[in-house]
C-alpha cells in the first residue's frame, strides 16, 4: 500500500483548474490600459516546440502548435472596442527572440504617451465600490468599468459639462479653456457637487 506521499494529488479523474503544461512557455507579460478598463496580455513562445498562445486577461485568443518559423506576428483584438494588437517576435542572435507589443499600429509606449493626451482617468471609491472613469476626448464617451455611460451634453457659461449618473451619484466632467494654447481644454470630473482628482498617466 503507497504512503500518503505517494498518493496522486487528483483522485477520481478530476483535471487540475489549470493545466501544468500552461504556461511553461511565458515569455512576456503586458497591461494595457484601455477606456473599457486595464487588460493583461500573455504570450506563451515554445522555442523548440513552435508553440505560439496568446492570452488576453486569462482567456486563450491564439493558439499555434508546430510552427516552423520561430518569428513573426501575432495578431489579435482586445478588449470591448475591439482594439488591435499586434506581438512581434524578432531573433535577436542564438536562441534569444524579443517580444514587442504594438496598440493600434504603434509601439506600447508610443500609444501609452498619445492615450495620455486623448483621455482623461478618474478612479474613486464610494458606496464600497471602486470606480474607473474615463473620457475620450476627441468622442467626449464616457467609460466606467469598462461600460460605456449614456450622458448627456449640456453648454454652460464657461464650457460644456458632460452628465451622467453612477448608482444614485449625480455626475458631471466640466470642460472649460485653459486661456493657454498649450494647456488647451482642462476636464474636471464632479461627483455629487466635490471635485474628484485624476490620476497621473
Amino acid at each position: 500500500m503507497a504512503s500518503g506521499d505517494d498518493s496522486p494529488i487528483f483522485e477520481d479523474d478530476e483535471s487540475p483548474p489549470y493545466s501544468l503544461e500552461k504556461m511553461t512557455d511565458l515569455v512576456a507579460v503586458w497591461d494595457v490600459a484601455l477606456s473599457d478598463g486595464v487588460h493583461k496580455i500573455e504570450f506563451e513562445h515554445g522555442t523548440t516546440s513552435g508553440k505560439r498562445v496568446v492570452y488576453v486577461d486569462g482567456k486563450e485568443e491564439i493558439r499555434k502548435d508546430w510552427m516552423f518559423k520561430l518569428v513573426g506576428r501575432e495578431t489579435f483584438c482586445v478588449g470591448a472596442a475591439k482594439t488591435k494588437a499586434t506581438i512581434n517576435i524578432d531573433a535577436i542572435g542564438g536562441f534569444a527572440y524579443e517580444y514587442t507589443l504594438e496598440i493600434n499600429g504603434k509601439s506600447l509606449k508610443k500609444y501609452m504617451e498619445n492615450r495620455s493626451k486623448t483621455t482623461n482617468t478618474w478612479v474613486l471609491h464610494m458606496d464600497g465600490e471602486n470606480f474607473r472613469i474615463v473620457l475620450e476626448k476627441d468622442t467626449m464617451d464616457v467609460w466606467c468599468n469598462g461600460k460605456k455611460l449614456e450622458t448627456a451634453g449640456e453648454f454652460v457659461d464657461d464650457g460644456t459639462e458632460t452628465h451622467f449618473s453612477l448608482g444614485n451619484h449625480d455626475c458631471y466632467i466640466k470642460a472649460v479653456s485653459s486661456g493657454k494654447r498649450k494647456e488647451g481644454i482642462i476636464h474636471t470630473l464632479i461627483v455629487d457637487n466635490r471635485e474628484i482628482p485624476e490620476i497621473a498617466s
